[in-house]
């Protein structure tokens, strides 16, 4: 069979064609803007019977907890309370979870002091949370790692401060997942690394900002889709690593990504590691800018910054963004949005701050207290919820749902749980196909005069209905005059240019 211009091994081909199947197939998306490899995660879809769990507190242990809110299986865990959460030991995710940092007041909600594990955590969507492990975790250890599992999605998440990687995939039976938006930084000296990326089992890596990182940003094995990101002041060890010296098989795209050289990194300095040709790499539409002026002015990667490797003229049939961008625009997008970026905290605005800068700024860190520690996180205050479901009273009274009754699990038609259209409504997925600037009146007149004249858009409130009665009043049912159609009439209110009269 070939693939992306190269003949590969049969049972390899019949992998791969499982994989791109499984998440080309997506009737009901994690989350509307939910790509890649992990797009069909459940969360807590996945279980029979969902629940929902509110964090109430910010201690390590115990009822109200997060680390009590991940134990179980089947989950929605919202936040009433944003802020620092301490974490002493590690934390490991169960499975079908839907995690919704998005949910947290104040500031939102950082974890901080050890490592957390979602290995095994099958159908995890885990959304705007920070995941900073710092020089007291556990040594030599992943502040994010996952070893197995399937069909996970980490949208908006920031990593930083690992002791060994920050966010590491290593496993062939890790299958099927999904960083986008992410923001992957600061891992401490002396290992200082982004993370691995190892598995045939298929990764798509969107939009995700690596930052100040000595090494691994990330290091790629097998099956990698790597679309649209950034990488800023990468270290001697490199920036993109394609699998090094591994004498197993890797296939992947790198399309649309900026390499941006900073202060660590040494002008000229490339950001591509040499690997074998057992690394199959498509790779088009990525620049570089390696002259640390502080002036944006990339130039185009080419073929012979991958000479050991064995590069495809056509790229690998992964299930692709919805909407790709060019690196210019991937820059612009991931330094304004990468990250929990409904709510930065100032360790990611520093970070972000860095990379503005082109090659001027930016440094590696050997503990956080290098640049003043994690800080604070604000807490909040909890919107009103009478029922307790997760829903507050506001968003339960717009969407037509009982704010006197806990109906947040129920399943609607359109395959989401009731409180999945609150959460997927706070914040946008993926890279939207428009963006509304403005709302101008429109006085009926035209159609052309403003944006309500298209009856498809709701912004708010109940949607007028459509008189279809044409200007001479004739009934489009029965084509009777308007004024005798005493069975059709109601149905078709009146409007401006209607020139018959209720009898």
């Amino acid at each position: 069979m070939s693939l992306g211009g190269v003949r590969i091994p049969l049972l390899i081909a019949a992998v791969l064609s499982s994989l791109v199947l499984a998440s080309s197939t997506r009737a009901v998306p994690a989350f509307p803007g939910a790509e890649g490899f992990g797009a069909n995660a459940k969360g807590a879809r996945a279980s029979s019977s969902p629940t929902i769990y509110h964090v109430t507190n910010l201690n390590d242990s115990g009822t109200g907890s997060l680390r009590d809110a991940v134990s179980v299986p089947g989950r929605v865990v919202v936040f009433d309370v944003g802020g620092l959460i301490r974490v002493g030991s590690p934390i490991v995710f169960a499975s079908n979870l839907t995690l919704a940092g998005q949910t947290a007041p104040g500031g939102g909600i950082t974890l901080y002091g050890n490592r957390v594990s979602f290995s095994g955590a099958s159908n995890t969507i885990c959304r705007y949370l920070r995941f900073r492990m710092g020089i007291n975790g556990d040594d030599g250890a992943d502040a994010v790692g996952i070893a197995n599992g399937s069909d996970m999605i980490f949208d908006h998440v920031s990593a930083s401060w690992g002791r060994d990687e920050t966010f590491s995939i290593s496993g062939d039976t890790a299958i099927r997942i999904t960083l986008q938006d992410c923001l992957i930084a600061q891992g401490l000296r002396i290992h200082s690394a982004g993370g691995l990326m190892q598995t045939s089992g298929g990764v798509s890596i969107f939009r995700t900002l690596y930052a100040d990182n000595w090494m691994r940003n990330p290091k790629i094995k097998g099956v990698n889709d790597y679309i649209n990101n950034v990488v800023y002041n990468w270290g001697g060890g490199g920036g993109y690593i394609p699998a090094g010296d591994s004498v197993g098989d890797s296939y992947a795209n790198m399309i649309g990504c900026y390499f941006i050289g900073g202060p660590e990194s040494g002008a000229g300095t490339s950001p591509f590691k040499t690997g074998n040709a057992n690394y199959r790499l498509f790779h088009t539409g990525n620049l570089q800018d390696l002259d640390l002026d502080g002036v944006l002015d990339g130039v185009a990667v080419t073929d012979s910054s991958f000479s050991t490797l064995q590069l495809v003229g056509s790229r690998f049939a992964y299930p692709a963004p919805t909407t790709e961008l060019s690196a210019p625009a991937a820059l612009a997008w991931v330094l304004e949005r990468a990250g929990a970026s409904h709510r930065r905290d100032r360790t990611d605005d520093y970070v972000v701050a860095e990379a503005r800068t082109y090659g001027t700024g930016g440094v590696f860190i050997y503990d956080e207290a290098d640049m003043g520690g994690v800080g604070t996180v604000a807490t909040g205050l909890k919107q009103p919820d009478a029922d307790n479901d997760g829903m507050p009273d506001w968003w339960e009274q717009a969407a037509g749902t009982n704010p006197a009754l806990a109906d947040a699990t129920v399943l609607g038609a359109d395959g989401y749980l009731n409180i999945e259209r609150y959460l997927n409504a706070l914040v946008v997925g993926g890279v939207p196909g428009a963006f509304i600037t403005g709302i101008t009146h429109d006085t009926g007149s035209s159609t052309a005069d403003g944006i309500t004249s298209d009856r498809t858009l709701l912004i708010r409130g109940t949607a007028p209905a459509v008189c279809v009665c044409p200007p001479m009043s004739t009934c489009l049912r029965c084509s009777r005059d308007m004024r005798s159609c005493r069975r059709h009439r109601r149905r078709f209110p009146r409007h401006s240019g209607c020139r018959w009269r209720t009898p």
